[in-house]
């Protein structure tokens, strides 16, 4: 018969054994980190699996290179009575200063990955904007400072380091491109502070854009995302970083199967840049440009709606100078398409100002290839730039009213002097030009390539408009942007 403190030394031995080959997996221990020095765990896990992993197998080659990260930062006070209510102070989870000052040290958590053994992390923006203190945990629960490398607040990508004396087991960046919607991808995280958690899922779509940031190609996941996984890895079956997750989609706070994630690729060109200089410096081509919808591709003849419209070519841009015009349609960028406005701007902000590319684009029904130089992105605030007569739809687009803009009209709207047109004063719900996007406090600019200053020339050209519809080009000040939209006739 076994004693106890046999019973104990045998459960204990059968510990070792579990903990020893746990170690093993997830790389928690000195040996494994030994094993996976100047490799990504992805590699490491690999040379020692004949075949293919399974979920187990990512899961535990992802964990040691996902960390949480805390930050304090100190925020103005916020001043409401409930805020003086301890009941209030509890439910908000805020740690209210001990004096009177207006000011307070808030605490937020977070996940980050390693992306290099020398202690690079990569991270949302939002997790550590504006930080007093960051620090790192892993997943055996060494704690680091970190100091701050550089941030991108336009794409939510931040970078930080902790000094370590030896190497650290980190990702290896996969091909986001190559993505398949459907494809099985794993996220790792923080949510809610609860401690590392994996979730499973598929890859729901691609290049989505949010509204979130001003640069976005999100990768979109059922995987549940969670407050406090932000920062955290996506990863494929092969173990590869394909995304960092950055934001979900919910009414409730938590997880609705709708999560979030920054696309390798375009975290990867952001991180050389950070590293390099601290920030990103963005190109730009001077264009205004907008979706190609169905009623714009039979305008222009296309077989289907491909490619992004130019609505404008601003004056003195790169655009310009290479010559393209007003109702160009760009194709592709040095051979890369671009079928959405968000691809044609992440593509061309991350090239190197400087740069000259082939830009494809189909004019007046013909291929055409212009060499572009492209410029520095230019300062935000640099880039923009008695009752009248009126015509109904008896003489002009159905379910459209216009008149001619006055002088106080024109104050009011603070239009410049380059923008001549005809205000469209009301709009029919259900008619054909609603239903296209045109609006009331619209300023018809053109029809047709014609511009279009009086109520005669409206007239003219809606006499002499075609058959696939009228091509209006608006401006829109609410927005300050030019845009062309096509009114099936």
């Amino acid at each position: 018969m076994m004693t106890r403190g046999m019973l104990i030394r045998l459960f204990a031995a059968t510990l070792l054994v579990a903990a020893g080959y746990m170690g093993g997996l997830m790389l928690g221990t000195d040996e494994a980190r030994d094993q996976v020095a100047g490799f990504g765990v992805a590699t490491a896990m690999a040379a020692s699996h004949d075949q293919p992993l399974d979920s187990a197998d990512v899961a535990a080659m992802t964990m040691p290179a996902v960390v949480n990260i805390n930050t304090d930062k100190v925020v103005e006070q916020n001043n409401h009575p409930f805020m003086d209510d301890p009941i209030f102070r509890r439910f908000f989870e805020r740690q209210m200063p001990d004096n009177n000052n207006r000011e307070r040290m808030e605490r937020s958590l977070g996940s980050g990955v390693v992306i290099s053994p020398d202690g690079y992390i990569v991270t949302n923006n939002h997790v550590v904007a504006d930080a007093e203190n960051i620090r790192v945990t892993f997943n055996d629960r060494e704690t680091y400072d970190a100091e701050l490398v550089g941030t991108d607040p336009q794409t939510d990508v931040a970078l930080i380091k902790i000094k370590v004396d030896h190497d650290l087991p980190y990702l290896e960046f996969g091909d986001s491109d190559n993505l398949r919607v459907g494809e099985q991808v794993m996220a790792v995280g923080n949510p809610f502070g609860v401690g590392q958690t994996v979730t499973m899922g598929i890859v729901s779509a691609k290049g989505r854009s949010i509204g979130l940031m001003d640069y976005e190609d999100h990768i979109q996941t059922d995987a549940a995302i969670n407050p406090g996984n932000s920062g955290g890895a996506m990863v494929n079956m092969e173990g590869q970083l394909v995304g960092i997750n950055s934001a979900i989609l919910s009414r409730s706070g938590g997880s609705q199967g709708i999560g979030f994630a920054i696309p390798a690729n375009m975290v990867e060109r952001i991180l050389d840049a950070l590293r390099a200089d601290g920030e990103v410096k963005r190109a730009w081509l001077g264009v205004q440009v907008q979706q190609v919808n169905q009623g714009i591709a039979d305008y222009y003849g296309l077989d289907k709606p491909a490619g992004v419209l130019v609505a404008r070519v601003n004056e003195g841009t790169p655009a310009e100078k290479a010559g393209i015009k007003d109702g160009d349609i760009i194709l592709s960028i040095d051979g890369k398409r671009v079928d959405t406005v968000s691809e044609l701007r992440n593509t061309v902000s991350l090239l190197p100002a400087g740069k000259t590319v082939n830009l494809e684009i189909q004019r007046d029904g013909k291929d055409l290839t212009k060499k572009v130089t492209l410029d520095p992105l230019p300062a935000p605030e640099n880039v923009a730039q008695g009752r009248t007569p009126s015509a109904t739809a008896d003489d002009g687009i159905e379910g459209v009213t216009v008149r001619t803009l006055d002088q106080l009209t024109r104050g009011q709207l603070e239009l410049t002097d380059d923008v001549q047109g005809l205000l469209v004063t009301g709009i029919e719900t259900r008619s054909r030009a609603a239903r296209e996007g045109l609006r009331e406090g619209d300023i018809i600019l053109e029809i047709d390539k014609k511009p279009v200053t009086s109520l005669s020339d409206y007239r003219d050209a809606m006499k002499h408009a075609g058959d696939k519809g009228v091509l209006l080009r608006i401006y829109r000040p609410s927005t300050s942007q030019r845009t062309l939209l096509v009114i099936p006739r």
